[in-house]
């Protein structure tokens, strides 16, 4: 049943991306998944998500049947993903929203109404970059959604609903750097100092399913200790020292050309920065942290910026 109710304005929500400072694979899981060690940051740079709620449209849940993904097409309204996924249902945003729908289906905590939602994404990350920006997107309407509707789940128990849309969900919900482990919902925060990068971002993409089958891939990370990552944090921020790495990077660089001129282009910049240019993620997006004097230096930055094979971005840690 449809009613007319009163309803609150637009809330808008930076839907940040990520970087991973290394990232090792420690083992593959019985359930398919690998789980992994590596330090999430994240950037003040991502796409932007406006959530509309609308002040006619509320929709009755008094059903003792409901059904999850038919809720969700009556709730929500998306615009500005039609480029990313045929099928909404495919799309992250939406699986967000229905995930959390039934979770509260099941436990039976579902407001007896609810106002429908127009939300309208404004993409800047591309895809593909191992910048987060799908996850960042799913994690964004998780949290907005659970306040607009009022559903009052806390942290933990999104970041368990995070976890079943995608392995990169639940450090979003986190909200904060962190060392992650598992599959990616193992979370403990970290501190580390403010710090900017220039990334690149190639027009390449790998697809995930080839480059976990890839035999290449180093899978047997010895695990590191949450301690010994935290108290080590030299060996990655600036610079990466052994053991510190991204295992993905020489697989996707042996399959991404456009990937490996953008990182060589970033280690002939190494010298003058101070620092070691990596991948994130097994996305194709490249980054190399900038030195104080780097950052001052506005006129040898644009020109590292304007000299770059794709586009480049300098962005700061959130």
């Amino acid at each position: 049943m449809i009613k007319n109710i009163a309803t609150p304005s637009t809330i808008s929500r930076l839907s940040p991306a990520k970087i991973n400072l290394f990232l090792h694979i420690t083992g593959k899981r019985a359930d398919s998944y690998h789980n992994l060690q590596t330090v999430f940051r994240l950037l003040d740079w991502g796409d932007y998500l406006h959530f509309a709620v609308t002040d006619d449209v509320v929709i009755s849940t008094a059903n003792s049947e409901l059904d999850a993904n038919k809720l969700c097409h009556q709730l929500l309204v998306l615009a500005g993903a039609e480029t990313i996924t045929a099928d909404i249902e495919d799309n992250l945003i939406f699986k967000a929203a229905r995930a959390l729908l039934a979770s509260a289906i099941q436990s039976n905590t579902l407001p007896e109404q609810l106002a429908q939602v127009h939300i309208a994404l404004d993409k800047h990350l591309p895809m593909g970059a191992g910048l987060g920006g799908g996850s960042s997107n799913a994690a964004t309407t998780l949290l907005a959604l659970n306040e607009i509707w009022q559903l009052k789940l806390t942290q933990d128990e999104l970041i368990k609903i995070a976890a079943t849309i995608g392995a990169d969900v639940p450090i979003f919900i986190f909200g904060q750097d962190a060392i992650a482990m598992g599959i990616g919902e193992k979370l403990t925060g970290i501190n580390l100092p403010d710090q900017q990068y220039l990334i690149l971002t190639p027009n390449a993409h790998v697809n995930t399913a080839k480059l976990f089958a890839n035999p290449k891939l180093q899978r047997d990370i010895a695990p590191l200790s949450i301690d010994t990552i935290q108290s080590q944090y030299t060996d990655y921020v600036q610079t990466l020292t052994t053991p510190y790495h991204n295992v993905f990077t020489p697989v996707v660089m042996s399959l991404a050309p456009a990937a490996a001129e953008a990182l060589d282009y970033l280690k002939g910049l190494e010298a003058e920065a101070m620092s070691t240019a990596r991948m994130t993620g097994s996305g194709s997006a490249v980054f190399l942290p900038l030195d104080t004097s780097v950052i001052t230096d506005r006129k040898r930055l644009a020109k590292w910026v304007e000299g770059a094979p794709c586009s480049g971005y300098v962005v700061g840690s959130l």
